[in-house]
């Protein structure tokens, strides 16, 4: 009798305890999913998430499951990708953040028949306007998650307000109209996660360290990047480095966004908005987090040909040809630059001579004859090179406009099937 009464307690207290633990799990999800999500808009703030006055954090207990439930699965969806059939159509939308004096008349200019939402990042009274301005760009493509979670479209766009940057891919004109017309919907729907700046510099193939002790002016960040690490991917190990190129601007396949739960890009919106963290600081975190957010990788750099070619069908034949255009380009800017910096000098030297300055003896005429000659020279270099950049150029997005030899160069297996 003893024996059964004392299992009859031990029964009764572990029923209580799954009643308590399950109660507060459904307290959690109420908390996390229940609420109006911050869109068309929703404004929310969740969790016990805070810090002290010294920017420590005190609690983030209540996200600990929201980690550790969805790694396994998460892990299965990051690995996979589509290829959709022959003919197949996209649905695209482009998320533009903008200040309110940002002149973006290009994007209805140019790309008429683009879905856009667009942000005005420093209005409250704009239609579509983010919580808290805050964080860059981060907080607009955050909300802009959040708010179409449920109806998103097959493919997503996050790009900056400005047309022309050195933000933009050099090979298409540092123009982001010719990058978006030309970006490759079924790249984007294969990889999940595609950044839409190619060249390595800056930011590949490793740019942060985040246990790098040493002060840098030029990467604020870094010195923050142990601890926001821990405090955003809890369940994750710091990286030794995150790397891809720089400047925020990528795009997304509705697969790959709805690998993330809709709790977490809430999470981490309200931590841009709670952190002490300054808005170029937290910005710059999240520049060189998304590629691991996405793929779970903390160094995406593709190679830069493969980019342009499978990416934007600029296909030069494969790495070596690619990489001997870059020499060329290269070659022409280095001779543009010595273009400059000699007129300079000459144009300052002859004004010094009329000024008297300086007699204008036989010797500086002869000078000034052969430095025009080698201006001159230096002149028709410039203008071979070019000659022979624009026809390689030429060529390269003709190839990339077969979806065999995009393969091929990427090394896809072909099987003749169209791919856009």
């Amino acid at each position: 009798m003893f024996v059964l009464r004392k299992l009859f307690q031990l029964s009764a207290v572990a029923a209580f305890i799954f009643l308590v633990s399950f109660l507060r799990k459904l307290e959690t999800h109420e908390e996390l999913q229940g609420q109006p999500r911050v869109g068309r808009p929703r404004d929310v703030s969740v969790g016990n998430f805070s810090w002290s006055q010294s920017g420590k954090k005190i609690s983030n207990s209540k996200y600990d499951d929201i980690f550790n439930e969805e790694a396994d699965i998460r892990k299965a969806q990051l690995n996979s990708g589509r290829s959709n059939p022959l003919g197949a159509t996209h649905t695209r939308v482009m998320v533009v953040p903008r200040m309110k004096d940002e002149n973006i008349s290009w994007i209805a200019d140019e790309l008429p028949d683009l879905d856009t939402v667009i942000y005005v990042a420093n209005d409250p009274s704009a239609p579509l306007h983010p919580p808290k301005n805050k964080g860059h760009e981060v907080m607009i493509y955050l909300t802009y998650i959040i708010d179409h979670y449920d109806d998103l479209p097959d493919i997503v766009i996050f790009m900056h307000a400005h047309r022309w940057t050195h933000h933009n891919n050099h090979l298409l004109g540092h123009d982001a109209v010719q990058m978006i017309r030309r970006l490759s919907s079924d790249y984007v729907t294969r990889k999940g996660y595609v950044n839409m700046r190619c060249e390595w510099y800056p930011g590949c193939p490793e740019w942060l360290h985040p246990k790098n002790a040493q002060e840098s002016l030029a990467k604020q960040e870094e010195q923050v990047l142990s601890r926001s690490w821990m405090e955003l991917f809890p369940t994750h190990p710091i990286p030794k480095a995150l790397g891809q190129a720089c400047c925020a601007q990528f795009a997304l396949s509705r697969e790959r966004i709805l690998s993330v739960s809709l709790s977490q890009f809430i999470f981490y919106r309200d931590w841009i908005m709670r952190t002490p963290l300054s808005d170029y600081v937290s910005g710059r975190i999240w520049e060189y987090t998304w590629q691991f957010l996405f793929t779970g990788q903390s160094i995406v750099c593709p190679a830069e040909h493969v980019c342009y070619c499978d990416g934007f069908g600029v296909c030069f034949g494969g790495d070596t040809e690619y990489r001997d255009f870059e020499r060329l380009r290269q070659t022409k800017e280095g001779y543009e630059r010595v273009l400059r910096e000699s007129r300079t000098r000459r144009a300052a030297g002859l004004q010094m001579g009329e000024d008297g300055q300086h007699g204008n003896n036989n010797a500086s005429v002869i000078k000034g004859d052969n430095d025009f000659a080698s201006l001159n020279h230096l002149e028709k270099q410039i203008d071979a090179l070019e000659e022979e950049i624009s026809d390689r150029r030429k060529a390269a997005l003709e190839r990339g406009n077969n979806p065999e030899n995009r393969a091929r160069e990427c090394g896809r297996y072909w099987e003749g099937e169209l791919r856009s």
